[in-house]
């Protein structure tokens, strides 16, 4: 019977699974970076809100701190299924963990997105918004979660292809506020379609993750039992490799070192890993968003100028930064260069609060959009370059046995990295 089950992997007809492990690594990202990109469309709405509540134009109006609190909001979430992940995934079916989440994000998009002609109270409104971002990202952390466990059972190259989605969400929320720009609808129909695209992205993901159980490349690698997986493996590999195999699977069979164990041997790709995402979320994008052009008579330069120079540069180097390392890695994981490169990032702080910032009470030294385009397009390509150097070179540290610690590890203060350049980003913004 055993022989009889023995059958090689399927073909991937189409390439059908991999654009599938694509569109899903697109849709975990898909509710922060919209709810990012539309920084303009809600910073704008709270103050018209704030001055038809008062009554007048002139009298001081509150600044409710839009972008730190979306970007706080975003990750804390994050934070929290990030240490709980192991319990939750212990207790509910992965099947429903993922289709509820997405159930749940389109809800909560088709929400917003029917809030845009509703008239509300700028507090109110603020209130809304935060518990929408607050639970969006919730459940979009539980489907990342769920999503990467199921990555995990397919071959190495649709890991890969997961990323390169959720690297391209940037991108996507980015060109869809840039057609909504461009489209020259009245401001609510505009803000109306950006809102409805995630929505219909959201459903097509939906789709996709119903239909892959029933292709028969995916089914292989989800459903395959034990014996089938020794038999891929064994196929995979020559001869040569089997003893090495045998030695790791030794080394598998022995006990896992602590949790504490592996932090001393990784330790330092953590904190740098954390540094190097709370210098980002520091800034980006609670200081970038409000560079403004120095072409103040470009009416419809004005217009896009915050979505291409800093949503669309920002996403597009970063996504350049993360496929940088598969042709080349320097610093190595031993120089001393590495933390170095990391912590010399702490310069972007003070180089975009010297761009041109609206209502600046610093010193404006980069008033040119060509100077606030190179410095972001470093920020951004050093961001994705450094974040996967540590990512990588974390699990190299350590025995093979402990390398899912690791990486649960790294995950653990990558997210820390966020909420903390979260936190930061409030007093930034009150500085500037």
């Amino acid at each position: 019977m055993w022989n009889e089950k023995k059958q090689s992997p399927p073909a991937d007809r189409g390439q059908a699974v991999a654009l599938i492990i694509f569109v899903l690594g697109l849709g975990t990202l898909l509710p922060w970076n919209f709810f990012m990109t539309a920084s303009q469309y809600f910073n704008k709405r709270l103050t018209l809100s704030n001055v038809s509540s008062n009554g007048t134009s002139g009298g001081a109006t509150r600044d409710y701190n839009y972008d730190s609190w979306m970007a706080l909001l975003s990750q804390l979430p994050l934070l929290l299924f990030t240490l709980l992940n192991s319990f939750l995934y212990q207790w509910v079916r992965e099947r429903l963990r993922v289709a509820f989440s997405l159930v749940v994000i389109f809800i909560l998009f088709s929400l917003t997105a029917a809030l845009v002609r509703v008239p509300m109270q700028p507090d109110t409104f603020f209130s809304v918004t935060m518990a929408t971002i607050w639970f969006i990202n919730t459940f979009s952390a539980v489907l990342q979660g769920s999503l990467f466990g199921v990555v995990g059972l397919l071959p190495p190259r649709y890991s890969t292809l997961f990323m390169s989605g959720q690297g391209l969400a940037g991108i996507f929320a980015a060109l869809a506020m840039l057609f909504s720009i461009l489209s020259n609808a009245e401001e609510s129909s505009a803000a109306l379609g950006y809102f409805i695209t995630p929505c219909v992205a959201t459903l097509g993901t939906l789709l996709c993750y119903l239909l892959l159980p029933h292709l028969k490349f995916a089914r292989f690698y989800l459903n395959r039992s034990p014996p089938d997986s020794v038999e891929v493996s064994e196929k995979l590999v020559s001869s040569a490799d089997k003893k090495d195999l045998n030695s790791a699977d030794q080394e598998e069979n022995q006990e896992r070192s602590s949790v504490l164990v592996v932090f001393r041997k990784i330790w330092l790709m953590a904190a740098c890993v954390t540094c190097v995402f709370a210098v980002t979320l520091s800034v980006f994008p609670v200081i970038t968003v409000r560079v403004r052009t120095v072409y103040k008579g470009a009416a419809a330069w004005e217009k896009v100028f915050t979505c291409v120079c800093c949503f669309i540069v920002f996403n597009a180097m970063d996504l350049v930064g993360r496929s940088a390392p598969s042709l080349v890695q320097w610093p190595s994981k031993d120089s001393v260069l590495f933390p170095i490169a990391v912590l010399s990032r702490l310069v972007f702080i003070p180089l975009l609060m010297m761009c041109n910032v609206e209502n600046s009470r610093l010193t404006v030294l980069f008033s040119h959009d060509l100077a606030f385009v190179t410095i972001m397009a470093l920020f951004s390509f050093s961001n994705g370059y450094l974040a996967s150097l540590c990512m990588a070179y974390a699990p190299q540290l350590v025995k093979c046995r402990d390398c899912e610690t690791a990486g649960s590890l790294m995950t653990f203060f990558l997210v820390l990295g966020l909420a903390l350049g979260a936190s930061f980003s409030f007093l930034l913004g009150k500085l500037v």
